[in-house]
């Protein structure tokens, strides 16, 4: 069985959003909840995971989070909320 690799975006209290990448959203949305997941999301405590998309490999997740970290917010929330 062939790994998956998913972009995800996460509401933060302060209202802003974090965007990463992973194999496992489920366990890597637990470790930013517990100040664990990423420098920013220590700082800025997640309220919720908005959005999430997978992909076949680690480099094309890559491309997609760094893409996306680059947007703007209006254009990040086209994505979120479509």
């Amino acid at each position: 069985m062939d790994k998956k690799f998913y972009v995800y975006i996460i509401l933060t209290e302060r209202n802003t959003f974090y965007c990463g990448y992973t194999d496992n959203v489920e366990k890597r949305y637990q470790l930013h909840l517990k100040g664990m997941g990423a420098k920013y999301t220590k700082a800025n405590k997640p309220v919720k995971l908005l959005w999430q998309k997978k992909f076949d490999t680690k480099n094309e997740a890559q491309k997609e989070e760094y893409r996306i970290k680059h947007l703007s917010r209006k254009e990040k929330e086209k994505i979120i909320f479509g």
